[in-house]
């Protein structure tokens, strides 16, 4: 993935990658981990997204003790 160079050639490999319903999900677990990051609790957030409340806790938690999610967010300009 690195090694593609412009937002039109990773676009390109995530349609070939994934579904609609993969992508679509992609989007989601990353608005959600920007609204956990914004302190908005469980309940509003499934109420916003329709994202289940045990897949709110896997991204909470990989907030909490990974690097990916804090690192992609920063990155795209939403600091913790």
């Amino acid at each position: 993935i690195l090694k593609l160079e412009t937002v039109d050639e990773c676009y390109a490999l995530f349609t070939d990658l994934c579904t609609v319903n993969e992508l679509i999900a992609l989007k989601q677990r990353f608005l959600v981990a920007r609204m956990l990051q914004q302190g908005m609790i469980y309940n509003e957030i499934v109420e916003k997204t329709g994202v289940s409340t045990a897949t709110i806790s896997r991204i909470n938690r990989c907030l909490n003790y990974g690097d990916g999610y804090v690192t992609a967010l920063e990155r795209i300009g939403e600091k913790k």
